[in-house]
């Protein structure tokens, strides 16, 4: 490993990499949201700069991912404007043996929903700290919820066995308030036995705009290790 360097920064790069060389030259790219896919998102431009990647646009799922397609020269695009999105790539709080998911840590799940679920292709990265048996079991349900809903659902969360907090910012007072201006709840279970029916559940609750569980969405996952000191990436299904 090179001296110095952070080996989980190495490992996230490196999945990174290997997610951005499956982008084929005129493609249609969903731009998830988070540390992993940001080194994605780099390398996408790497290849665009270099001449190796040609005729391909962006979809940001997020402000953040809109900032770093700018700097990285990522020309944008918008569901307005295309037919379909070819690959998406974006991480994950939690990934389950069947490759569902809970997503939602950075508040953008509700439009990193919209666009990984339309990609023909949905690229997932992660370390192995996400992988786990059972969804829930290490991270809250994020939950995007229209402000004045706030009592009602979380009334109706807490009904379904959850322990609710409302999402509070850091280095600012007050809730953290996602792209569309709604609130998050974050809402831990012991354990989600059927994602299937408990996202339409949770979605069901009126007020909810979307919640954190993406279920038969991804098709690829790829998850970074460190093994002797070096970062390694392996495929899920190899």
């Amino acid at each position: 490993m090179t001296a110095g360097l952070d080996p989980v920064k190495l490992m996230k790069q490196q999945v990174g990499k290997v997610a951005a060389d499956r982008v084929q030259s005129g493609s249609i790219i969903g731009l998830g949201t988070g540390s992993t896919t940001a080194f994605a998102i780099q390398f996408i431009g790497d290849r665009l700069k270099s001449g190796e990647l040609q005729n391909i646009k962006g979809i940001p799922t997020s402000f953040q991912a809109s900032v770093l397609a700018k700097q990285h020269g990522i020309p944008l695009t918008t569901l307005d404007e295309v037919d379909l999105i070819d690959i998406a790539i974006d991480g994950a709080d939690e990934v389950d043996p069947q490759k569902n998911l809970i997503k939602g840590g950075g508040a953008a799940h509700t439009r990193e929903k919209i666009v990984d679920s339309l990609a023909k292709e949905f690229i997932v990265v992660v370390d192995k700290s996400k992988m786990v048996d059972t969804l829930g079991s290490t991270f809250p349900l994020p939950v995007e919820v229209l402000p004045m809903a706030i009592a009602p659902v979380t009334a109706a969360l807490q009904n379904l066995g959850g322990t609710v907090d409302l999402r509070m910012g850091v280095k600012k007072d007050g809730p953290v308030i996602t792209d569309q201006g709604n609130m998050v709840l974050d809402v831990k279970f012991d354990r989600i036995d059927d994602p299937v029916a408990f996202e339409q559940r949770v979605n069901n609750i009126p007020g909810v705009l979307e919640n954190g569980l993406f279920v038969n969405v991804a098709d690829i996952v790829l998850i970074g290790d460190i093994e002797n000191d070096q970062p390694i990436v392996r495929n899920m299904d190899a």
